[in-house]
């Protein structure tokens, strides 16, 4: 394995497979896009949360008392807007307590480069772990601004989560923050093109979640 990958999860689990499939189909529509993405997103969030704290506490059962037990920690998403909103209510429908906090980035189309319009996450956001999400990994730029901005505010425990990956994305982020762990449905090799897409996956998440913009040929004038 490549040093790049030591440090990525990448899922080979069959239901993920599928609805990634489906993701990448231009006649998926926004609707459905949407839910699919809510899905992957719950899927993968049971590895990645895997070592969550616990403690344990004394319940009473039908039959006897005993000690079970129960989350001892929150987390805080961080969606990088607008894309990453879709992928909040997979890992809140598992934690229905973690915090949300939020950083607008977008690209520059000419450049590449991020540029951040907005940053707001809770005040005690250190406190726990911090999951970035954003469904596309392409390449690099806007992860990379947002686990800094996170980092910068004191954050030690960070994980990066995305639907599909690039090898350019991965390899800058395994360069700038070797230590963030990753968690990726798809990984896509090689390289981007032109324009900076993953030509493998499902274009503009954003586009397609909000259905400000449709791949289907059949929709097309």
């Amino acid at each position: 394995m490549e040093d790049f990958l030591k440090n990525v999860t990448i899922f080979d689990h069959p239901l993920i497979r599928h609805k990634v499939t489906h993701l990448c189909d231009v006649h998926t529509g926004s609707k459905e896009f949407g839910e699919l993405v809510t899905e992957i997103t719950m899927l993968m969030g049971y590895e990645a949360l895997k070592d969550l704290k616990t403690k344990d506490v004394t319940i009473q059962a039908p039959l006897k008392t005993f000690d079970s037990p129960v989350l001892d920690e929150d987390f805080t998403i961080v969606p990088i807007l607008r894309a990453g909103l879709g992928m909040i209510e997979g890992l809140r429908a598992l934690s229905p307590t973690a915090k949300v906090g939020h950083i607008g980035l977008y690209r520059d189309e000419e450049t590449l480069e991020p540029k951040t319009y907005y940053f707001k996450v809770p005040v005690d956001v250190t406190d726990g772990q911090v999951i970035i999400v954003d469904p596309a990994l392409a390449t690099g730029g806007s992860a990379e601004a947002a686990i800094s901005y996170i980092k910068g505010l004191g954050c030690t425990r960070i994980k990066f989560m995305c639907i599909i990956s690039s090898e350019v994305g991965l390899r800058m982020l395994h360069e700038k923050h070797p230590d963030v762990r990753i968690y990726t449905a798809k990984y896509v090799p090689g390289e981007l093109n032109e324009k900076g897409y993953i030509p493998t996956a499902f274009g503009d998440a954003g586009d397609r979640i909000s259905g400000t913009c449709s791949y289907n040929p059949d929709h097309r004038k």
